[in-house]
């Protein structure tokens, strides 16, 4: 990848984080932390990798994306305002009355939206199930999925894991967030999760590990992965509140109701 095009995937990056720091700002409150983690890999996705027409959003042949941890939707949302698939002065209505932006993503309401999640751990075999179904009637897309570290508690998306390798899924790609925190605390202290690539690679997936703040990085491993034979997982080792000095030390950023300080914080990071 060119030095011009990582430039510009950065500052779609930065993009994003803006819109998105101004949509939890609007509403008061928020998914900050798990939402700042994915921005980046959401920039590489939809700036640079995905076959996708805003002007066609059901377009059969485009690729399809899932977001697991449906929590982080506020990031998809600033996305896909951005790629033009609503206006965006719609962000203002986050999780508001008569929305269209509920707080997790719901397919009916949104634009753009693929798949609706918010319950964590079904979101793997949501997606799972589109990437079968693309395979079989033979369309050259992919199915791309985020779930989070903390979600990979859920059985079922070990399931699904499971069944996508058997299926030899080609066209399926999972990006895990591992942001190394969850609701209620450290992933390490609530459930372990150990080394996620060799635990992928167990389970019959080709799997690499990335900086989650690398734009080039990322990049490069999602090349990677359509070169393989099987369905991949890409572990993001991320930050919680990434991007975001303030937020990443702060020690429970799953969900923040901003105070003063807060938002003395993103006003900061929006006028920089």
């Amino acid at each position: 990848m060119s030095d011009q095009k990582i430039k510009k995937l950065e500052e779609f990056a930065h993009q994003i984080r803006v819109e998105t720091l101004q949509e939890l700002k609007e509403l008061g409150f928020g998914h900050i932390g798990g939402s700042m983690s994915i921005i980046e890999t959401l920039a590489v996705l939809y700036g640079e990798i995905m076959q996708i027409d805003p002007k066609n959003p059901s377009w059969e042949d485009r690729d399809y994306f899932v977001l697991s941890k449906g929590h982080a939707g506020p990031a998809l949302y600033a996305t896909l305002a951005l790629k033009g698939y609503f206006p965006l002065e719609m962000l203002k209505t986050l999780n508001q009355n008569a929305t269209k932006l509920p707080s997790h993503p719901d397919r009916l309401l949104t634009t753009g939206v693929d798949a609706t999640t918010g319950s964590l751990g079904q979101g793997i075999s949501v997606a799972v199930g589109i990437a079968l179904g693309n395979k079989l009637k033979s369309l050259n897309n992919y199915t791309y999925c985020i779930v989070g570290d903390g979600e990979l508690n859920e059985g079922q998306c070990w399931e699904a894991i499971m069944f996508a390798a058997h299926q030899k899924l080609d066209n399926f790609l999972l990006f895990i967030d591992e942001n190394k925190k969850q609701l209620d605390g450290r992933t390490a202290d609530i459930c372990q999760t150990f080394d996620f690539v060799k635990k992928f690679e167990s389970f019959g997936f080709a799997a690499k590990r990335v900086k989650g703040d690398s734009i080039k990085e990322i990049y490069e491993k999602i090349k990677w992965a359509k070169s393989q034979d099987k369905p991949v997982a890409i572990v993001l080792d991320t930050v919680k509140g990434q991007g975001i000095s303030y937020f990443e030390k702060m020690e429970s950023n799953h969900h923040v109701r901003f105070n003063d300080e807060d938002i003395k914080a993103i006003d900061s990071f929006i006028d920089q």
